[in-house]
């Protein structure tokens, strides 16, 4: 699959982060972004733009907050081509301690909006667009909001933003193959002057399928990790999609250094990926959260009594 348009997009240290409270030393980060600097990809998320007055430095690493200063730690003398992104959550961020891009190694700003709050996620990025940022809109968890509201979302999105990309977002790994070929046409007939994105969550073993059924629709933002590594089930294995696209500018052979060097041992410590209690809640389309407490109690193999406690099917 060659496409001179596609984009791709590593989530590794972001999406990765949610499972460790974003403590990745520099080292690791410095290593990440050096190997996917070599593979070609296009763009590297380093992680969350945050208020230290909401989060606290001594709970969360550094890449909670992305600070300029920490983000040139890991990335100069490095040569790359990848553009920096951040992602940003409506009401997480101060605005005034943003610097312009001229002032910023970040060049790209994502967006995180659920379809009620649409309205803040516009201006957010607008703003963003303003002080010199690419930006995206990431829809999330759109398994939950699929009628009217979406359209309207979208097309208030085409109306008012200046976003250059919109994300399909399968938050909870729930989506199958005609559910994310529904979305993209959707997508890309509401939204005429924008790319499509997807960024898909691996419950259901369904990330990789996911993201080239979004290309064969023309989505061509794609969203990956290293390894897999995310939230939870994780995401599309980053492994994956550069074997399956056939640009030769993406060289695999520096992320299988990685996996081998620091994922593998990685994830010894660290528990992401397809586990059973995971693939229950895409079925059921619910947030992992109750998964992921569950994987910390003594009780964290025992699937039939999760499952009965989701749908309520256990017996009297």
């Amino acid at each position: 699959m060659y496409r001179p348009e596609i984009r791709v997009f590593d989530c590794t240290i972001r999406d990765g982060g949610l499972m460790n409270n974003h403590l990745f030393d520099h080292s690791f980060v410095r290593d990440v972004y050096k190997g996917l600097s070599e593979a070609g990809v296009d763009y590297i998320e380093l992680g969350y733009k945050n208020s230290k007055e909401l989060f606290s430095p001594s709970e969360y690493g550094a890449w909670k907050f992305c600070e300029d200063e920490e983000i040139r730690k890991v990335t100069e003398g490095i040569k790359s081509s990848a553009k920096i992104s951040v992602m940003v959550d409506i009401g997480r961020v101060n605005m005034a301690d943003i610097k312009p891009a001229s002032e910023s190694p970040v060049h790209m700003v994502r967006v995180a909006s659920y379809v009620k709050d649409i309205d803040k996620g516009i201006a957010m990025a607008n703003e963003f667009h303003d002080k010199g940022y690419e930006t995206t809109i990431n829809i999330m968890a759109i398994s939950k909001d699929r009628g009217p509201d979406l359209q309207d979302a979208l097309r208030q999105i085409e109306k008012e933003s200046m976003a250059d990309v919109v994300y399909i977002v399968d938050s909870f790994g729930y989506f199958y193959q005609e559910d994310i070929e529904y979305l993209t046409k959707l997508y890309k007939g509401i939204l005429k002057t924008r790319e499509i994105g997807f960024h898909g969550h691996n419950n259901q073993q369904l990330a990789f399928g996911n993201t080239i059924e979004a290309i064969i629709h023309g989505a061509n933002f794609l969203d990956a990790t290293i390894y897999g590594i995310g939230r939870a089930a994780g995401n599309c294995p980053m492994e994956l999609l550069l074997g399956f696209l056939k640009n030769p500018k993406f060289d695999i052979r520096p992320v299988l250094d990685l996996i081998s060097r620091d994922f593998v041992p990685l994830r010894e410590k660290i528990e992401w990926g397809y586990v059973i209690p995971y693939a229950i809640a895409g079925m059921l389309n619910e947030h992992p959260r109750s998964a992921l407490a569950l994987r910390k109690t003594e009780k964290k193999e025992n699937y039939r009594d999760f499952y009965e406690s989701l749908t309520n099917t256990g017996l009297d």
